[in-house]
């Protein structure tokens, strides 16, 4: 043997022994780790999930809106119409009639539709399932249906059927599948609601001839003709009869004994509840529900839309709802030829690479024990572990976590399959983590606190040392004041909402409880709405008072108001109220309180 091989088998030797003996080791960090990650949900194939379960603990699904209406991408008769792309046809809209709508059909040839990629596209997100629309408000079916001739297979030059090839790929892809079918609402088909009142040959047309020929049957077709389905998410029931949505209610259970049925069935007889569009909440909910959200703004494909949400804020809002005890589908919209928009598959995939490093944070957890988000970030809690994602990192090198009451066993901040383990220190209920001064994410980084047992917390609002805190008024106790929920469009279908105190009367205030640890000089500001200008007066009940006039606007700006002064650590009780200028018109979102250097 030649020395150049004999010293080449010895070094392969050498490697194998530590191999030998390192293997096994690894092995068992690996399966430690998968056990402390929640290994049956980030590995688990959809066919091998209960009911529910990928819904319940995945977390994290995709929404997909597309039709015939993504061929147009809103834009009739060289006119861009500013909105939710899917309902351009409605009067509200475009108003396109019937049968103009009817003949795009014609021209709808959406040949780059690429199923293994969409899913593909999926799984890098980290979303468990996918759910696209069967049949939205325009009554076009996107299947091969036989309840009626209006469908991509039958109507179009493409004579394909993508569900069939989606649903395929969902299988090999390990995620789950599901349908969105508009039960209510059709506007093409004779009797639904929203559609023509009369037949094709002018005889009059009811609800229920729609509901027996067109909605029983194609809720049919999509639960028995493309396997297990995860669930079937109806939509804008209306005033559609409780006993018709019973029904369909029904037969997907008998058709998809594992298939869940949304909240937006109507009169509470989904299998789980279903947030506003594009609603986040601020504060925990019990039981199962979900957040449904779009990628930009429009849900189908609209040409101009390229308002895409960052990486960043697809976690801020992912975790917010994990945080808060739900589930996040968030949409895409493909285009009229099928492709989806690279900007969106750009964003879901880098807020995907940090899932797939920490699924820990996002699969099977439970709800932050603190019920709100936290100034610097959002917590998600996995029995006695607590995964504290920071997004916004403490320069000082000191992370603030309020009111705990349950001994830390351990902390680590994470990096990866990594962990450094932190310091921490308890300050009058409040656990000081000693943390570097530069983040090693730049999305969010994690800490992960090991707690001796559950954990307790008040989740009293508490003032951040460090950072800005926002306390929203919806948490806000008033008196002689209303608090209620608001909510308006942006654009059509863009809609925003808020809980806001208003109606102040005189001597009515919103007062918050709040909890301060270090004592200081403090900036207070207001966020609100209103006509013209507002006196705002902010007290700290026994302390300081504070007033300013400041501009007023529509949509929620942000006015400082002045400084306060906390003399000590302790709790205080805050209270805003408007008393001069066009006061019906106070509408008050939230108080901000920045600590002064």
């Amino acid at each position: 043997m030649k020395a150049s091989n004999m010293k080449f088998s010895v070094v392969i030797g050498l490697i194998l022994g530590i191999a030998i003996n390192v293997i096994p080791s690894i092995a068992h960090a690996q399966e430690s780790m998968d056990k402390l990650w929640g290994d049956r949900v980030v590995k688990l194939r959809a066919e091998n999930a209960e009911r529910g379960q990928l819904f319940d603990e995945g977390n994290y699904a995709m929404f997909v809106h597309w039709g015939l209406y993504s061929l147009l991408g809103n834009e009739v008769d060289g006119k861009t119409y500013y909105g939710i792309g899917e309902w351009i046809m409605n009067p509200r809209m475009a108003g396109i009639p019937v049968e103009k709508y009817k003949q795009l059909a014609g021209q709808f040839n959406p040949t780059n539709f690429d199923a293994k990629a969409i899913a593909r596209i999926a799984k890098d997100a980290g979303m468990k399932y996918i759910v696209i629309t069967a049949k939205h408000h325009d009554g076009f079916a996107m299947y091969h249906s036989k309840a009626c001739d209006f469908n991509i297979v039958d109507a179009t030059p493409w004579k394909k059927d993508p569900m069939k090839e989606l649903a395929t790929a969902c299988r090999e892809a390990g995620l789950g599948f599901g349908f969105y079918y508009s039960h209510n609402q059709d506007w093409t088909f004779p009797g639904g609601n929203g559609g023509p009142n009369t037949d094709d040959q002018g005889n009059p047309a009811t609800f229920d001839d729609y509901f027996e020929k067109k909605c029983v049957p194609q809720v049919n077709e999509i639960t028995t003709e493309y396997g297990p389905i995860e669930l079937v998410w109806f939509d804008t029931p209306g005033n559609m009869p409780k006993e018709y949505v019973q029904q369909l209610v029904d037969l997907v259970h008998k058709n998809q004994p594992r298939a869940l049925v949304s909240g937006r069935a109507g009169h509470g007889l989904g299998d789980y509840q279903t947030l506003g569009d594009m609603e986040i909440p601020h504060e925990n909910i019990e039981g199962m529900w979900e957040s449904v959200d779009t990628t930009n703004d429009s849900w189908a494909y609209a040409w101009y839309d390229e308002y895409w949400k960052s990486p960043k804020e697809i976690l801020e809002r992912l975790i917010a709802c994990v945080g808060r005890g739900g589930t996040y589908m968030l949409n895409i919209g493909p285009k009229g030829d099928g492709s989806v928009p690279q900007r969106a598959v750009q964003t879901l995939t880098d807020a995907g690479e940090w899932i797939h490093r920490y699924p820990q944070v996002i699969y099977n957890t439970d709800a932050s024990p603190w019920h709100h988000t936290l100034p610097w970030g959002d917590v998600t809690r996995k029995d006695n572990t607590l995964f504290l994602c920071v997004f916004d990192w403490p320069s000082s090198g000191k992370l603030y976590l309020p009111n705990l009451n349950t001994k830390i066993q351990s902390a680590k901040l994470l990096i990866g399959q990594d962990a450094i383990p932190v310091t921490t220190n308890v300050e009058r209920n409040w656990v000081v983590i000693d943390l570097p001064p530069q983040a090693p994410e730049k999305l969010a980084s994690v800490i992960q606190v090991t707690l001796g047992s559950e954990p307790i917390v008040d989740p009293v609002w508490a003032l951040d040392p460090n950072m800005e805190t926002e306390v929203l008024a919806e948490f806000a106790e008033v008196e002689q004041v209303k608090k209620t929920r608001k909510r308006w469009m942006e654009k059509f279908g863009e809609w925003k909402a808020v809980v806001h105190a208003h109606g102040f009367e005189k001597g009515g205030n919103a007062s918050l409880e709040i909890d301060v640890h270090e004592p200081g000089e403090y900036n207070v500001s207001l966020t609100y709405a209103g006509t013209g200008r507002l006196v705002w007066k902010v007290e700290i009940e026994g302390g300081e008072k504070i007033q300013n006039q400041q501009n007023s606007s529509h949509n929620y700006q942000t006015f400082p108001i002045g400084w306060v002064n906390f003399p000590k650590a302790g709790r205080y009780t805050v209270s805003a109220k408007c008393i001069d200028g066009d006061i019906p018109s106070a509408s008050l979102k939230a108080i901000h309180f920045e600590p002064m250097e």
